[in-house]
Formats: C-alpha cells, sequence, structure tokens
C-alpha cells in the first residue's frame, strides 16, 4: 500500500474516535507482543475514555476520517505509541512523535515489550537510547525504558 505522509491528518483525540482508536490499539498490541489483551473492549474503551486522557494528552493519527495511530504523551513520557498495523513503517509514528518531542521538555521517557523487535528499532532509530530494563507491567512481559534526550551530552 503506498500513502504518503500529507494523506495523514494529526488531531487531538475526539470520542467519536474511541472505538476505532481501541480496535486499531488492541490489534496493533497483540500483533507486536503476541498475545491477546488482558482487558475487554469495553473496559479498554473506558480507560481511553476516561483515565488515559485525564492523564496524557491523546493525539490520533487520520486518514480519510479512519484511525491509523494514536500517542499518548506529556512534556515528560510518552505512554502509549500505536499504528494500524497496515500503515506501519510509513511515516506515521514519526510524525506523532516530532510533534511530541517538540512539545517536550527536552526529555521523554517510554517503555516497550523485549518482545517487540519493530518498536525497538524505531525508537532507537528516532534518537532514543536505553536507560533500563525490566518494568513491571500487567502483561507480565520483559520490557525496556527508553529515553529521548534534545541535547545529548
Amino acid at each position: 500500500m503506498h500513502v504518503k505522509r500529507n494523506n495523514i491528518k494529526i488531531i487531538g483525540f475526539a470520542p467519536k474516535y474511541a472505538i476505532q482508536t481501541v480496535e486499531m490499539w488492541r490489534e496493533s498490541k497483540e500483533l507486536a507482543i503476541g498475545q491477546k489483551e488482558n482487558h475487554s473492549f469495553e473496559n479498554h474503551l473506558y480507560f481511553l475514555n476516561h483515565i488515559l486522557i485525564d492523564r496524557f494528552q491523546v493525539d490520533l493519527a487520520l486518514m480519510d476520517e479512519k484511525v491509523v495511530g494514536m500517542i499518548a504523551y506529556n512534556e515528560r513520557e510518552i505512554n502509549q505509541l500505536y499504528i494500524h498495523k497496515e500503515f506501519q513503517g510509513i511515516g506515521i509514528g514519526q510524525s506523532l512523535l516530532d510533534k511530541v518531542k517538540e512539545q517536550s521538555n527536552g526529555r521523554l521517557t517510554l517503555y516497550t515489550f523485549e518482545v517487540n523487535d519493530i518498536a525497538q528499532g524505531f525508537y532507537e532509530k528516532q534518537g532514543f537510547k536505553v536507560i533500563g530494563r525490566g518494568h513491571e507491567n500487567e502483561e507480565n512481559l520483559p520490557d525496556i525504558q527508553y529515553e529521548w534526550v534534545k541535547y545529548p551530552k
């Protein structure tokens, strides 16, 4: 599939996209880590609509009103970043990440699962460095903590 990045629109989260967002998020995550989501769809939807958006800025990447990516962040941390499986590798993640880097305090941290080699390669290409391992998570999978610094020493 050939999609140009300029066909992608980045917007702040809007509730009308919640179901699409959770569908994309679950599918992308399950593909990335090789296991089913622990939570029901309804619980995941509640988490997005009532918890995540209270704690983080959530932006969506849309193409023709279809959710193809999402990122949840604040000025110090990226909590979630998922791209629809059919739209990976065309710059959507980079576009979302570039926006977050611009709005950051010059330092961002995030976690990704050790089994997610694609995410590790992506973050390292974007200038993130490994700073820790073994954070506890609901999936009981080993993970890696990354950090990006605007002006590394």
